[in-house]
């Protein structure tokens, strides 16, 4: 597993000498037709688990994206000690799991299959999750594991150049529950990322933040990444890899019992790390009230790929996501509990002068709840939760 160094020594700018060494020398293709892909593995912050491992068997990719996993044309990425059972949530704030690195020829890869081990009688946790406070449970991988999970990628590999990309596991959408059964089923939920050595990366600190505090950067209402704050290291977080936009972002705080905070105009570039804070001035979180949500999405049956978000406005044509689920694949539904108080805003200062937060009293206890379902319309209803604690339900 890769470190990054810690909070006060530039944390994303810190590699290792071979690293540096391919960088480089442009990668160390065999040939001047070839080149390198680097691959790495990281994680989102899971909702409500404390342990999510998975076990990495193999990774290949090919230049078709229609191509079939008996097809010729398919490259393995030579992967050391694997089969390898990673706990994806210990790869937060930028820790990464090398995953390994190979020549190709050049051109431009469109097809990436992750191949996981399965469970079996010798290792019958193979892949599995621990819920926050229960036991661990197997977790059940899709029936065509065998042929790998199929990731869309948009790869080019250069003669004589590294391609450095990082598969972000967001384990939060990718495990299912299964009603009371106690089961949970894995539909893999993974972005492919460009690697940055410097730049492209938000961080900073949150003074007291919870088990169920969670720290991500939106556009538009629409998360881009996230992670949750670490309290072993101050409680720094850092936003990595992020995707090269004209505008700022939004840094978005959520936790149930201590409210949600946003720093706005918050801007990020190639040549530097964007710091929110210090950690001699982290973000003090206070106590809010909450309440329960519950949204169902079903037609007669639970839909097992819909997905229900919380969001807030603060204003127009602004908003945040709060929180966003995979429904339970046998009863369609999701809960949350959700701050009540109204959203603290602050302006991102390039100083780092202190944050002066702002109530956005609209917002206190007013929600916009959405379902949903590939190949359907969206659908949002309004909630308001100043009476109490609601249930809204989205039928197809």
């Amino acid at each position: 597993m890769t470190h990054l160094a810690k909070p006060s020594v530039w944390p994303l700018a810190v590699v290792s000498a071979a690293t540096l060494l391919l960088a480089a020398c442009g990668g160390g293709g065999s040939d001047a037709s070839s080149g390198t892909l680097r691959l790495a593995l990281t994680d989102a912050p899971a909702c409500g688990y404390d342990h999510v491992y998975v076990t990495v068997d193999s990774v290949k990719v090919h230049q078709s994206a229609s191509a079939g996993e008996n097809d010729p044309g398919w490259y393995p990425i030579t992967l050391p000690s694997l089969p390898k059972r990673i706990d994806l949530l210990e790869l937060r704030n930028g820790l990464l799991e090398e995953l390994g690195q190979t020549a190709l020829p050049a051109g431009r890869y469109t097809q990436l299959r992750l191949v996981l081990s399965p469970n079996s009688a010798s290792l019958p946790y193979a892949n599995a999750v621990t819920p926050t406070g229960g036991a661990q449970a197997a977790l059940t991988t899709p029936s065509a594991q065998q042929s790998g999970l199929k990731i869309n990628v948009d790869i080019e590999i250069e003669p004589g150049k590294l391609a450095d990309f990082v598969l972000d596991f967001d384990a939060c959408k990718s495990v299912v529950s299964a009603g009371n059964s106690g089961k949970f089923n894995l539909k893999p939920v993974i972005s492919v990322l460009p690697r940055f050595i410097d730049g492209m990366a938000v961080d900073g600190y949150v003074a007291n933040s919870s088990p169920y505090s969670s720290v991500s950067l939106q556009l538009n209402g629409v998360v881009v990444r996230s992670t949750v704050p670490d309290p072993a290291r101050q409680g720094y977080f850092v936003l990595p890899y992020l995707p090269i936009s004209s505008a700022n972002y939004d840094l978005v705080i959520a936790d149930p019992g201590r409210g949600t905070r946003v720093v706005s105009a918050v801007p990020v570039t190639p040549l530097a790390i964007t710091h929110v804070n210090s950690a001699n001035q982290a973000i003090q979180l206070a106590n809010s009230n909450a309440q329960g949500l519950i949204a169902s999405a079903t037609a007669g049956n639970a839909i097992p790929d819909a997905t229900i978000s919380v969001h807030q406005s603060l204003g127009t044509d602004r908003e945040i996501e709060l929180a966003s689920r995979t429904v339970d694949s046998v009863n369609g539904s999701s809960s949350f509990t959700l701050a009540t108080d109204p959203v603290q805003v602050a302006t991102y200062s390039p100083t780092l002068a202190p944050l002066s937060w702002l109530p956005y009293n609209a917002s206190a206890a007013q929600f916009s709840v959405r379902s949903n379902v590939p190949g359907t319309p969206i659908q949002s209803q309004p909630v308001d939760l100043r009476a109490g604690s609601a249930r809204v339900d989205f039928s197809y």
